[in-house]
């Protein structure tokens, strides 16, 4: 029911939706055609290039990972709608977060998607890289039928990840509102594209692209005066927030360890114990 109400921004992106109100917004901070991040971005690795191979390796040495905490939280992460990355962030912004009590914060964000979602749906139409389940066998966390494009009759593009591309966007305008939670904040973030390659539903440089296409879309998009006083008021919202709050969150120092275990390096210490075995 969730994804129903945000299929109007799927047809910009093609890839994770990033919420009903800015699907009927449609209008960023950015003209058309001030900016091409498929200009910016190195492209997509292909059959031949070692990058392709790497992401070969990775998604299938992540498939380990199914049914640990790691995997629950990647599928807790599939979830993109605007309530869910709300209760994502709660814990690294130090304060209960929901659309009734950031309002602000929801409105900007969904803005400024509008011109990183664009950004990233146009680079994923350039470059078509296919999803790593289309190569490789093994579980993937959430249905591959929600990763379909069915306007175009075809599973959607990997590069950029689309819910990167989203997660980031949230995690640079929640860091430019409340800098002093920015280690927690970027790590959260960082946490939430990893979950794209543990869940498999993207390869691990589409991660990296997708985090890297919502840095340069949106260090033109905070040179807008619009979006300047929008951040403001959000720090302003959010500073409030953090001042009256006093329920502290269940379970964040179980979601903060769980982020800061990298995924990379488990994997690595677990080749390294079987080896030596």
């Amino acid at each position: 029911m969730i994804r129903k109400s945000l299929i109007a921004l799927l047809a910009i992106t093609g890839a994770a939706g990033f919420g009903a109100a800015a699907a009927e917004q449609r209008l960023g901070f950015l003209a058309p055609g001030e900016f091409d991040v498929s200009a910016v971005l190195e492209p997509a690795p292909r059959k031949g290039d070692p990058r392709f191979e790497t992401d070969r390796k990775i998604f299938k040495a992540t498939r380990k990972l199914a049914g640990t905490p790691r995997w629950a939280l990647a599928t807790n992460d599939a979830n993109y709608a605007v309530p869910a990355l709300l209760a994502d962030f709660s814990c690294s912004v130090g304060v209960r977060l929901t659309p009734e009590n950031a309002p602000k914060l929801v409105a900007l964000v969904e803005r400024a998607s509008i011109d990183t979602g664009s950004q990233t749906g146009h680079a994923k139409e350039r470059f078509q890289r296919q999803r790593p389940f289309t190569y490789d066998k093994g579980p993937v966390c959430q249905p591959t039928d929600e990763l379909f494009d069915r306007r175009a009759g075809r599973m959607s593009y990997d590069y950029p990840s689309g819910h990167t591309t989203w997660g980031w966007t949230w995690a640079l305008v929640l860091t430019a509102a409340v800098p002093d939670r920015a280690q927690q904040i970027l790590e959260r973030g960082r946490a939430y594209g990893d979950s794209r390659f543990v869940c498999g539903a993207h390869n691990e440089s589409a991660v990296e692209a997708g985090m890297q296409s919502a840095s340069a879309t949106m260090a033109v998009v905070s040179t807008k005066p619009a979006y300047q006083a929008a951040l403001r008021d959000v720090r302003a919202e959010l500073a409030q927030l953090r001042a009256t709050a006093s329920t502290p969150i269940a379970g964040c120092d179980a979601e903060r360890a769980l982020v800061q275990q990298r995924v990379m390096p488990q994997l690595h210490a677990a080749r390294e114990k079987r080896d030596a075995r």
